[in-house]
């Protein structure tokens, strides 16, 4: 069993919240725009953290995550971009991707809007954590957590507070 945090759009600072919100988390896992190399810093100092590179993220955070990760957590195989879209609109690349890989979870940000949302196309969770930075046009901080045990993936939870009181 892992219990994980998801974010994404942090762009360049991390609210407060976060640390409180993934404190009994295993790992952390960011779906790109981190936007600096001091919120990787923060992340990596508080747990084991994986990650993706976003549009805004610069030479310093691009030196360190790809562009995707593909990986197996538990027996569950795990994919996470950062421009990716969602069920039934997916970006071509990403697309190719699903097929050829055959993820139980996607993973992606971009947007600023949180979605969770099953696609039974592909059989796979689809999960956009939102924003959890402090610039854009977001008024929510959004973060998810949720426990991968085995091939399942159950107790989803929701941050989603309004975007000053989370900093």
């Amino acid at each position: 069993m892992k219990r994980i945090g998801i974010l994404s759009d942090t762009h360049g600072g991390l609210p407060e919240a976060c640390m409180d919100f993934f404190k009994d988390v295993d790992e952390i896992w960011h779906a790109g725009d981190i936007g600096s190399i001091e919120v990787v810093q923060q992340l990596q100092d508080f747990k084991p953290l994986k990650a993706v590179s976003g549009n805004i993220d610069g030479t310093a955070v691009r030196q360190h995550f790809p562009e995707n990760q593909l990986f197996i957590c538990e027996k569950m195989k795990v994919l996470i971009t950062h421009i990716g879209g969602y069920p039934g609109r997916y970006e071509s690349r990403v697309k190719e991707l699903i097929i050829k890989e055959k993820p139980g979870i996607y993973i992606c940000g971009h947007s600023h809007i949180l979605k969770v949302m099953y696609d039974k196309h592909f059989k796979l969770l689809h999960i956009n954590p939102g924003a959890a930075g402090n610039s854009g046009l977001h008024r929510h901080i959004t973060m998810i957590r949720c426990v991968i045990e085995g091939d399942q993936i159950k107790d989803l939870e929701v941050y989603d507070k309004p975007r000053g009181s989370a900093w």
